[in-house]
């Protein structure tokens, strides 16, 4: 069996084996990184390979799939003037989570826990709660109260059990990390883990292949807990650091203006949460975290790329929801978020260094990450 890479906490250095089941850094008890640091195959290589994210097997801290359910690969369609949607939400659940959520729980099969835990608004813990019923592993997924039924009913149909926690998100993370701290549990967490991110990475290595060996020169993406932007930054660090992609894309990162906490410290030039922020209702659920766990290395990935943090209204949310259904994409309003800035204005805060030399917009991916019949639409 091929030996799993030790995990370290990025805060202190303090090393957890492999082996196991701590889901956080025993001393600050913060998330933790891999001790990994993969070379991507050549792009000539990966011709006549699975069509699925185990293409990538180089870059995967597990070799081999165990629980696929043929998830990855998903299509490139061009929405207008240069800007790309990649079409995550056409995945086995409806969420670019699968991606993630494949290698969690290959992970846990292997460590043979009795029981699995997760939190979520709903996209994660459906997708943990599908690969527990392939890998049958007994799974419980705490989710907040209010978390839409159609998510709950989707994690329920897998065969999980729901446990509806008074509060928001965060009070459902809490008691999830509660639960968690019990003998012979796997915490399945996508902010903690960090296996589900170098599951999320592949969407990158993805459109490096798609587009022929290089990478667009900006990503829009939703953030949250963050897990797809830090994968997005994983997988770019690895192409480049194989000689790959000699430009590194910009991460622009997008949050609803209603809870933005990785958006108001950026403005203030913080490194971190400067402290706390508001917090009101919103409808792109999936991204209203008032404190993620990785805020420090998010806010520290955007700098680094040369990106920088937006934030839309819940207005902006609805008509860039509407305007995606009106081109035949029904998504979440989460997913809508990051069209939601692209159409108002993204373009002109790229910096002219972003431009092509004929005055043209460079190539504009941005991650359509769940499918709208999790949620329905908006509504005022």
């Amino acid at each position: 069996m091929t030996l799993l890479p030790d995990c370290f906490c990025p805060a202190d250095g303090t090393r957890v084996t492999a082996e196991s089941l701590a889901w956080c850094c025993p001393v600050c008890q913060g998330p933790l990184d891999l001790d990994f640091a993969p070379t991507p195959a050549p792009l000539k290589s990966l011709k006549g390979r699975v069509n699925s994210l185990w293409r990538y097997a180089e870059t995967l801290p597990l070799a081999t799939p165990s629980i696929s359910l043929g998830e990855g690969r998903t299509p490139l369609v061009e929405l207008r003037d240069g800007i790309c949607a990649k079409l995550d939400f056409l995945m086995p659940t409806l969420s670019f989570k699968d991606r993630g959520a494949v290698l969690l729980i290959g992970l846990a099969q292997r460590l043979g826990p009795r029981q699995v835990v997760s939190d979520s608004s709903g996209n994660a813990g459906t997708s943990i709660a599908a690969y527990c019923a392939r890998a049958a592993l007994p799974c419980t997924v705490y989710v907040p109260e209010g978390t839409s039924a159609e998510k709950r009913e989707h994690i329920g149909a897998h065969g999980a059990r729901v446990h509806l926690v008074d509060g928001d998100r965060e009070a459902a993370a809490q008691a999830a990390r509660q639960a968690a701290d019990e003998p012979g549990v796997f915490y399945a967490s996508h902010a903690y883990n960090p296996y589900f991110l170098h599951g999320t990475k592949t969407c990158v290595h993805e459109l490096w292949e798609d587009f022929g060996g290089r990478l667009p020169d900006v990503l829009v993406l939703p953030v949250g807990n963050g897990t797809l932007l830090l994968g997005a930054a994983l997988a770019v660090a690895e192409l480049f650091a194989a000689g790959l992609i000699d430009r590194r894309p910009a991460l622009y990162a997008v949050q609803a203006a209603a809870v933005a906490p990785l958006a108001h410290a950026w403005e203030e030039g913080a490194e971190d949460l400067a402290g706390p922020t508001p917090v009101a209702p919103t409808f792109a659920e999936g991204i209203a975290i008032p404190r993620p766990p990785r805020a420090r290395q998010i806010l520290r990935a955007v700098r680094d790329s040369g990106g920088r943090f937006l934030t839309v209204t819940e207005d902006q949310i609805r008509h860039a929801q509407l305007d995606l259904a009106s081109q035949g994409l029904y998504v979440e309003p989460t997913a809508a978020a990051g069209w939601a800035a692209a159409r108002e204005g993204l373009l002109e805060s790229i910096p002219p260094s972003r431009l092509r030399s004929d005055g043209g917009i460079a190539p504009v991916v941005v991650p359509l990450c769940g499918a709208g019949l999790k949620t329905g639409p908006a509504r005022t």
